[in-house]
């Protein structure tokens, strides 16, 4: 079995939980793999120089059938590390050092338990679905996004995006710009802007309008088999479009096509604790703020 590392220099690396990450991983006798961001930090805080033979870059590149990838960090982290997996049929587990955390599988104190999870071959998933992304400039083919695509407003003045389901119109989104999001990213961007919490497993998607200027503008959930078109309009400047945690400029004019993308991913969840019961925790639901 081998792991896949990723981690990145915004988390707060403390030498004792980066110490108890490789203690698991040599205890179970996998192989690994670490981007290079993550080795250099690896070098300055634990003293430990990782072989260049086990360093990946801007991708992971082919990797064993038998590999998960666990990412170190919270729920951005786990996002860019989606992005540098080559193939996407291979399991992808977080580790929240982070804040929320509504994406990664174990806590910190539950580093030890995850490894043995894989280990032993215990290590439970959930095909999560993607969108995939056409049309956009600067990027070389189609973008995948497990949460959300956004087109927001860079100027002062509001930005006008043009929204088509299946060539059909919705709403010309007047305002600071809309958002499409996958059941997954419901508890993130989405959710800020008003947009309802969907369960992982609903095949659906949102359409959430950021800081609408007609306020009867609501969002909008639909199939995730139909296709969406965001086109913008925007007459002082330029705007920009967000997919997960990549930035791309946009022009009045530009169009860009959404649609759920053939490729899932296979989220590690939590053994014994339900989307409902992270939702109740997480959300503090269970605090009576009368008292």
């Amino acid at each position: 079995m081998k792991i896949i590392l990723f981690s990145r220099d915004q988390i707060d690396h403390r030498p004792q939980q980066m110490a108890q990450v490789f203690r698991a991983i040599e205890r179970n006798g996998f192989t690994f793999a670490v981007n290079e961001e993550f080795a250099r930090i690896v070098a300055h805080t634990l003293g430990r120089v990782i072989d260049p033979a086990d360093i990946y870059r801007d991708t992971t590149g082919p990797q064993p059938r038998e590999s998960v990838m666990v990412c170190y960090g919270g729920d951005g982290t786990l996002l860019e590390g989606i992005q540098r997996l080559s193939d996407k049929s291979i399991p992808v587990a977080g580790i929240n050092f982070g804040h929320l955390g509504f994406l990664t599988t174990a806590t910190r104190e539950g580093v030890d338990a995850l490894f043995d999870d894989i280990a032993r071959g215990r290590l439970l998933t959930q095909p999560r679905t993607m969108l995939r992304i056409d049309g956009v400039r600067g990027a070389e083919g189609p973008l995948l996004a497990l949460n959300e695509v956004a087109v927001q407003r860079l100027e002062a003045s509001m930005i006008k995006v043009v929204a088509r389901v299946d060539s059909q119109i919705v709403a010309n989104y007047n305002g600071d710009g809309v958002i499409v999001a996958t059941p997954t990213g419901s508890t993130a961007y989405s959710l800020s802007a008003g947009g309802p919490i969907l369960s992982p497993t609903c095949a659906c998607f949102v359409i959430s309008p950021l800081a609408p200027h007609n306020f009867g503008m609501r969002p909008v959930v639909i199939p995730d088999s139909s296709s969406i078109e965001l086109q913008l309009h925007s007459r002082r400047g330029p705007a920009q479009l967000s997919v997960d945690n990549r930035t791309y400029p946009l022009d009045d004019g530009d169009s860009i096509t959404i649609a759920r993308a053939e490729q899932r991913i296979l989220l590690a969840v939590p053994h014994n604790i339900s989307f409902y019961e992270t939702l109740h925790s997480k959300m503090m639901w269970d605090v009576d703020i009368r008292n």
